[in-house]
């Protein structure tokens, strides 16, 4: 009897344990419900068509050909016959219109969405999920980061908002969702993961994108990117042509540092130092006396800004700025961009192989890109080229003021110059950190040089920029 009793105890607790067998194994990731999401955030998501009066050239006068002749020659000798027939008809203005897309940040109605989607429109039109299309007002633009504010004009309405979300917390990996207008299709959903971050495509200075393979195409710009949660992680910009697979969405943390500034002034005021500069190789981080090639290598600081003021010199590697670290040379712009004007900042830098730091006032940015950097070029340069003294007229034929150094005349064929992309017409500033100017301020400068030192220079390049260069010497 009792026998019974502990095989009957025994057979409960297995059933009782049955249902929990399935948790202890393995977790497979669930993807969000794209049905539910796509059914909330839908009201959100707006379509922007745009239209532009495009006026017409101006009249040449010249004749348009006769339907019978297609020869100029005929043209001009039969003109005098048909008259008025052989000028051209008179040319009228055209309307220009283009689609794209964007989403509601606010219940009083402010919709973001990309510059170039109404860049020089003269009417915008707003198409709500609900078939609605209302005016909206473009309140601010900021070209850089190729961001729109928009104000719908309906003042009476209440509108569905979307949430912003932060972009600085997406993970590779994370599913992600786009609604958008791509091709003039309305309200189409696609979903996919984020292929990865701060991607540099070369659309400007402060390029940091999300990669996603997410379906984007032509008429999606400006539209949301959406995390699982239904947030707003990203607005969907750029797409590789002929890429699949391939988008590109600028992050929305960038987006809310700019949102306020665009709604109160229409503009977006930046930070500014007034330098050049380019990433470090192993031949710059072991020329320069480094511990890592981490950093962004100053090439040329402008007289008289916020960075000459503060100390900071051509060979300078800046490692940190207003306490955040400098990783690549195209941290830097952003850090700067986004520092409130007249604020002191520490600085940190290398020079001369020794840590410290610089106290900089930030400026306010001019209308150009404030920061820009250096253009690779390729390896890098040692001894192997003639220079001639840099006279008023070379100067002037080559364009260069207030620069001083001496012009690369012939560069050896077969050497390392060559291979390292220097070219005749390079101006050169500074070998190992030596202003140079003249020939026989270069002849002493290289006279202490040997075989497999170290050789830096910093140039200046026939295309207006700065940049170092460094390699062992033969």
């Amino acid at each position: 009897m009792l026998l019974k009793k502990i095989l009957l105890m025994l057979l409960v607790s297995l059933l009782a344990l049955t249902p929990a067998l399935p948790e202890t194994a393995e977790a497979k990731p669930v993807s969000p419900d794209f049905v539910e999401l796509a059914k909330r955030l839908n009201p959100s998501v707006v379509n922007i068509r745009t239209a532009k009066v495009v006026k017409p050239r101006a009249n040449t006068g010249r004749r348009a050909p006769h339907p019978f002749f297609g020869n100029d020659f005929f043209n001009e000798f039969f003109a005098p016959f048909f008259g008025d027939q052989f000028q051209q008809p008179q040319q009228r203005s055209r309307k220009e219109q283009s689609l794209g897309t964007g989403f509601i940040i606010s219940q009083d109605g402010f919709v973001l969405t990309n510059n170039h989607v109404v860049n020089g429109a003269d009417e915008v039109l707003v198409k709500l999920s609900d078939g609605r299309e209302l005016k909206a007002e473009i309140k601010g633009q900021d070209e850089k980061l190729d961001i729109a504010l928009l104000k719908l004009a309906d003042g009476k309405s209440t509108f569905a908002a979307a949430e912003l979300g932060d972009s600085d917390a997406l993970e590779v990996g994370e599913w992600v969702m786009a609604i958008g207008n791509p091709f003039g299709l309305s309200q189409t959903v696609t979903a996919g993961i984020v292929s990865a971050k701060g991607r540099v495509i070369g659309s400007g200075p402060y390029d940091d994108f999300i990669q996603t393979d997410a379906s984007i195409n032509p008429g999606n710009s400006g539209g949301p990117l959406f995390n699982a949660q239904g947030k707003v992680v990203g607005i969907n910009t750029a797409i590789i042509a002929n890429g699949q697979g391939i988008g590109f969405a600028i992050p929305i943390n960038v987006a809310k540092s700019v949102v306020s500034q665009l709604k109160s002034t229409g503009k977006v005021v930046r930070g500014y130092m007034g330098i050049n500069f380019q990433g470090l190789d192993q031949s710059l981080v072991k020329s320069l006396k480094l511990p890592s090639d981490k950093g962004a290598l100053i090439t040329n600081v402008e007289k008289d800004s916020p960075a000459e003021k503060a100390g900071l010199k051509s060979g300078d590697v800046i490692v940190s700025f207003d306490g955040k670290p400098v990783v690549a040379d195209t941290d830097l712009p952003k850090l700067v961009a986004a520092t409130p004007i007249n604020k002191q900042v520490k600085v940190g830098v290398y020079r001369d192989g020794k840590r410290r730091d610089l106290i900089l006032t930030v400026g306010l940015a001019k209308d150009a890109p404030a920061e820009q950097t250096a253009a690779a070029q390729g390896e890098q340069a040692g001894v192997g080229i003639s220079v001639q003294e840099l006279t008023p007229e070379l100067a002037r034929q080559l364009r260069l003021r207030d620069v001083r150094g001496v012009v690369v005349s012939e560069v050896k064929a077969g050497s390392p110059a060559e291979e390292a992309g220097v070219v005749r017409g390079d101006l050169v500033i500074e070998v190992n950190g030596q202003r140079i100017e003249s020939i026989a301020g270069f002849a002493e400068a290289v006279s202490s040089v040997r075989k497999g030192d170290m050789v830096r220079l910093l140039l200046r390049r026939p295309n207006g920029t700065f940049g170092y260069v460094a390699m062992k010497a033969e």
